[in-house]
This record gives C-alpha cells, sequence and structure tokens, in this order.
C-alpha cells in the first residue's frame, strides 16, 4: 500500500533542497497557474482524466523504481493514481497528503537572527503561497507580522518557546490572503495593529500603527519602530526592528516591487509607491536586512530557506529600483501588471470585517499564487 507524504515532509526536502519528482494530476491550466515549486523540484503534469484508462500517459515519462510524489488538488484523485501506479509495479509512490490545498496551508518557520538582548527573529515561510509573516520574541513576549489566518501554528509555537503573543501587526491591508492577524490578537488576549489609513472602512477596533508609535516587545532592546511607506497600499507602514531589520510589506521584495493597483487605484497610488522606493527607503542604512511580506520566485530564497537581502544590494540588483525615469517608472508599473490575485476583493471584505467566510469557503478565496508583485 503506497505511503502518503505530508507536507511538512515535502517543505522540508523543498527547503533542503533535495531532488523531488512530482506527478500533479490536475489540469494543465490549474498546474500552469501555480505548482508546487523548488530548486531540486521537477514537475510532470498528467491531468486524472487521462489516467482513467489506464496509466499508458505515464509509464513512458517515469521508471517503476524511482520515487515519484503525486499531487492533486485536494489528495483524493492523487491517492486513486498512487495506488493504480502501485498495481501497475511503481515500487516507490506517495500521495501528498491534502494535496495542493494542504499545501497552501503549510508554513515553515526559519530562524532569521539572534536580537540585541537575548531576543530572536523568526520568519514563517508559506510555501504553497510564497506568503512569509514573522515573530519577534523577547523575554516572555512575542509580535507577530502579517500573519496568515493558520492561527494555530503561531501559538505552537509561542509555546514551544514560552512567550506570549503581546502584539499582532499587520504592515498593510492584505488583499491576497486572509489575515490572521485580528483572530491571533483575540485568541492570545494581545493588541492587533493596522495602518489607519488601512483600516478606513474596517469594522472592528484596532491600534493605529503609525510613525511615532514605537512598539515594545519584553524588556530587550527589540523596538518595532513604523515607518510610513504608502505605495502598493494608501496606509502601508514598514517596520524597522532592532535598527537591523526592515519589514517591507508588500512595497519592496527581493526580485520585484510591491503592485498599487489592488484596491483599483493604481494610477493614483504609482506616485506613493516611488516616493517610498527611492525617497523614503534610500535615506536608511544600506545595511538594514529587507524582509518583505511575500516571495514570487524560488531564486529568492537563501540556502537556508529564507527569504531576505540587504537593502544596498536590492538597490544594485532590482530592476524595480533602476528606473531614474518617472514617467517609464510609471509605465512600468501601470502596465505591467499581473493578473489579480484570486478573490481579491472578497479577502479585502474579509480583512475589513465586512465578510465572515465559513472557513471551507477562505481556503477556496485563497488558493492560487500571490500575485502581489510587478515584476520590472
Amino acid at each position: 500500500m503506497s505511503q502518503p507524504i505530508k507536507t511538512q515532509e515535502l517543505a522540508r526536502r523543498v527547503v533542503n533542497r533535495e531532488k523531488t519528482l512530482i506527478l500533479d494530476v490536475r489540469n494543465k491550466d490549474d498546474v500552469d497557474d501555480w505548482k508546487i515549486e523548488g530548486d531540486s523540484v521537477e514537475v510532470i503534469n498528467e491531468p486524472y482524466f487521462n489516467l482513467l484508462d489506464g496509466l499508458d500517459p505515464i509509464t513512458k515519462k517515469l521508471n517503476k523504481d524511482q520515487e515519484v510524489i503525486v499531487v492533486c488538488a485536494k489528495g483524493n484523485s492523487s491517492k486513486m493514481v498512487a495506488e493504480m501506479m502501485e498495481e501497475e509495479g511503481f515500487t516507490n509512490v506517495h500521495d501528498l497528503e491534502g494535496g495542493m490545498k494542504a499545501w497552501s496551508e503549510h508554513l515553515e518557520p526559519v530562524k532569521i537572527a539572534d536580537l540585541n538582548g537575548g531576543g530572536s527573529l523568526y520568519q514563517f515561510v508559506r510555501l504553497g503561497k510564497g506568503c512569509l509573516s514573522y515573530m519577534a520574541v523577547s523575554e516572555n513576549e512575542a509580535a507577530v507580522i502579517d500573519a496568515n489566518r493558520m492561527t494555530d501554528i503561531y501559538e505552537r509555537f509561542a509555546e514551544g518557546k514560552g512567550v506570549t503573543i503581546k502584539h499582532t501587526i499587520d504592515t498593510h491591508l492584505h488583499a491576497d490572503h486572509i489575515s490572521g492577524g485580528r483572530q491571533l490578537a483575540e485568541n492570545t488576549g494581545g493588541t492587533y495593529h493596522l495602518p489607519p489609513k488601512d483600516a478606513v472602512e474596517v469594522t472592528f477596533d484596532y491600534a493605529p500603527l503609525e510613525e511615532g508609535n514605537d512598539i515594545t516587545v519584553g524588556n530587550t532592546t527589540i523596538k518595532v519602530q513604523p515607518l510610513y511607506s504608502p505605495g502598493h497600499t494608501i496606509g502601508s507602514t514598514s517596520l524597522i526592528i532592532d535598527d537591523q531589520y526592515l519589514m517591507t510589506g508588500d512595497i519592496l521584495f527581493v526580485k520585484s516591487i510591491g503592485r498599487p493597483d489592488l484596491a483599483g487605484k493604481a494610477e493614483d497610488w504609482v506616485g506613493d509607491l516611488r516616493e517610498t522606493l527611492y525617497s523614503r527607503y534610500k535615506v536608511l542604512s544600506d545595511d538594514l536586512i529587507v524582509l518583505p511580506a511575500h516571495y514570487s520566485f524560488v531564486e529568492e530564497m537563501a540556502e537556508d530557506g529564507s527569504v531576505k537581502a540587504r537593502i544596498g544590494d536590492l538597490y544594485q540588483r532590482n530592476s524595480g529600483l533602476k528606473v531614474e525615469d518617472e514617467q517609464e517608472f510609471r509605465k512600468m508599473v501601470t502596465e505591467n501588471l499581473p493578473p489579480q490575485p484570486n478573490e481579491h476583493d472578497n479577502i479585502r471584505q474579509t480583512n475589513m470585517g465586512k465578510m465572515n467566510p465559513e472557513d471551507e469557503k477562505q481556503r477556496e478565496m485563497e488558493i492560487g499564487p500571490n500575485r502581489c508583485a510587478v515584476h520590472g
């Protein structure tokens, strides 16, 4: 009987760059839109319905003794295909438990650094969606930044570290995934922070995330210092932690820059985006380490699975930061936009508290890549 593989094990392989062969049995369009990616991952696509009458379409492509991980949308079709393959003499087949739906929800914690005074900073990599969230830990307290909706993962992690989550912070009103910040604060008795300019239509109470309102975590020198940096949204606010780490939200990524159109305001916000990237960030120390809220390409990931870069290096190599002509920049940002994230408007409404979909509906709303970036 073929053994299923859990998302944790597959994530470990992807992060460790282990050679992995995936047979994705979803439709070609779905695979083209969104698939499991990694430096050493090879994906072969053969839709499930092509295999109902026999495995001929894949027996030509695969050796019967090589390891194959079968993937589908929710884990049902892949299980059946794995069993069929075993009956045909394939000796090392696994199906991904829960399929792409489960893969979309997996968070892989990576330690970024020890902070001054004994604190630590962790990045949670959502491999299936390219979302990045963070936990700053100091003394017996923690702050979580740009939390995903799977709040139990942060709660278990904090519990394992013996700390209480005192603050949850969203750098902006997200449009590609449902924020877990407010729920996490509710669960832990913490304070939820949101930029007020992004909170005009929200239906709940929050603490304003604004310049001048530093957030201290624990008794050590970690200081979460907000820096107003509009462009992706009108309220987008970056965080500087420990004078070393710049959390840029969806304004600046390792290989791209943020898109200004997810509230339908590309023309209005492109000027803010340029001002933030070419003026506000420019005066900061070149040695700050950029920690974004998303990544688009597996090449953005370092050897240890983290996504980060020195801002001085990004000004040298990120094409979105090298467009001197303002009109050319405006054109690049407004005419070079990828499709908007699936259900982005409903996700925004949910993050404002105007909608409260069932858990299953929330999962469906988030399926697909993040698409928060403009690639020059």
